[in-house]
This record gives C-alpha cells, sequence and structure tokens, in this order.
C-alpha cells in the first residue's frame, strides 16, 4: 500500500471556498506562533486594533467590531486588563456597560504584534509579488463586504 501523499484533487483545488479556507488555516496556525511566541492571540490583536483605530468602546461594541463571541470578548478583555494593555471603567451615561480604553502599554504591545505580525504576513504571502498579494487582499476584502 502507498502512504506517500497525494496531492490535492483539482476538483477541490477549483473551489472557492475550500482554497480560501485551507489559506485561512494556514494563516492562522502562522499568526497563532507568532502572537504565542508573545505572549498573546488573535483576539486580543484584534481588540487592541479595534480600540487604537476608533477608541473607548462598550465591550459589546468591541465583540461586533471584532467579531469575537461576547463570553470570549469579556475574558479576553480581563486578560488584557489584567497586563496592563486595556483599562475597563463603568460608563458613565449606563453603569450596566463598561467602557474599555487602550492603555500606552496596550498601544506599545500592539506596535509590537504589528511588527511580528507584518513580517509572518509576508511569510504567508512569499510567493506572490506585492502586488499580486495586496490584490488578494482586495478581492477577498470585497467577497467578506458581500456578506
Amino acid at each position: 500500500m502507498d502512504n506517500s501523499v497525494k496531492p490535492t484533487p483539482a476538483r477541490l483545488r477549483a473551489l472557492p471556498s475550500w482554497v480560501i479556507n485551507q489559506a485561512a488555516l494556514t494563516a492562522n496556525r502562522l499568526t497563532d506562533r507568532v502572537f504565542a511566541d508573545m505572549g498573546s492571540r488573535r483576539y486580543n490583536f484584534a481588540m487592541l486594533a479595534a480600540l487604537d483605530e476608533f477608541g473607548p468602546s462598550s465591550q459589546a461594541d468591541l465583540g461586533r467590531c471584532t467579531g469575537i463571541d461576547r463570553s470570549d470578548v469579556v475574558a479576553a478583555v480581563s486578560e488584557l486588563v489584567e497586563q496592563g494593555y486595556l483599562d475597563r471603567s463603568p460608563d458613565p451615561t449606563d453603569g450596566r456597560r463598561n467602557i474599555v480604553t487602550l492603555t500606552p502599554a496596550g498601544k506599545q504591545h500592539l506596535e509590537r504584534l504589528d511588527a511580528h505580525l507584518t513580517h509572518a504576513q509576508s511569510h504567508l504571502m512569499r510567493s506572490l509579488s506585492p502586488a499580486e498579494a495586496k490584490t488578494v487582499v482586495e478581492l477577498l476584502a470585497r467577497v467578506l463586504d458581500e456578506h
């Protein structure tokens, strides 16, 4: 019996959903390794990036803009507060909500994550020219915008 690895069937490689999923799995493994080496996770990066770009936010809004489940947001925010990367305080207009704010240490951590992630992205797209990599991102963003 031949135990060698077989190439992926052409029928699968022709499916956008299959190719996108395989690329996402590869990208997630790569970014997870980068973030783990820095004591962080994709959720942490997403929340830090959102707070940096949009400013202070409720935990619910933070979850919505990052696509992170509400219960995961609470746990991740708590972790980031403990690490000194975020501040969490009651919303002065609605005591039932918390407002989350990026701290200066959080901004520095985000910048370190960004630098390492940029290198990982280059590694992921190494078989493409910079123009091709930009086109891939633009086309996939259009696919996402439609759904």
